[in-house]
């Protein structure tokens, strides 16, 4: 049965387990923005971890039937999200295909690949949402295409305030498999950061531009 508290914490200690996201608040990251960051998250690991790929792939079969119970499409953003889409898709017997950040160039110049009717009912499934961006792109091309879309099932989350306000103004519907505050929480317990980093954490989330955080005790 569908336990999306459950999910959570599963997903949030496997990708701990095999640093696809791992929490350095003493040792900031720096973004290509410059941004000075205490967690650095790649969920492409998640697809070389065995164990850890197969809870990621049941538990987004899992949040779409229980979500999204009338998708008929998966539809996967590029690159990241594109294997787990697939894969996701075998599990749950249903078609797949993926967008592209930019039509091509050649052939026939599709931005969408695979096979989609107008007024098929989409679900797209994305690693990880920050400022959602790359993931309101996506909507809108199957939008554009005549896609019904459902809504997005993505692996993380950071919960930022710009991501949260611009999925919501895009009317996007979407749900993580897991999130920041819940990986925050899984590493104090296991002992990958301090329980007093938990605020210093949740302070760069709430504001990422404002490097505070880092000399708050």
């Amino acid at each position: 049965m569908y336990n999306a508290e459950t999910i959570r914490r599963l997903i949030a200690n496997d990708l701990l387990s095999i640093k696809a996201v791992f929490l350095r608040p003493e040792e900031p990251f720096t973004w290509a923005s410059g941004i000075k960051s205490p967690v650095y998250c790649d969920n492409r690991l998640t697809l070389t971890a065995p164990e850890v790929r197969n809870d990621v792939e049941q538990s987004l079969a899992e949040t779409i039937a229980a979500v999204f119970p009338e998708a008929e499409v998966l539809m996967g953003t590029a690159t990241a999200g594109i294997a787990h889409a697939a894969i996701t898709a075998h599990l749950m017997d249903l078609p797949m295909g993926y967008v592209r950040s930019g039509a091509k160039d050649h052939g026939r110049g599709n931005q969408i690949e695979g096979k989609l009717e107008k007024g098929q009912k989409v679900v797209v499934v994305e690693d990880l949402i920050s400022t959602g961006g790359s993931c309101i792109d996506a909507v809108n091309v199957l939008r554009d295409a005549g896609a019904d879309v459902l809504g997005v099932v993505s692996i993380m989350t950071y919960g930022m305030k710009k991501g949260i306000d611009r999925m919501a103004e895009a009317g996007i519907e979407w749900v993580s498999l897991t999130n920041f505050d819940t990986v925050a929480e899984v590493a104090a317990e296991q002992n990958y950061i301090s329980s007093d980093d938990i605020a210093r954490l949740i302070a760069f989330r709430n504001d990422p531009s404002d490097e505070s955080w880092i000399t708050q005790k």
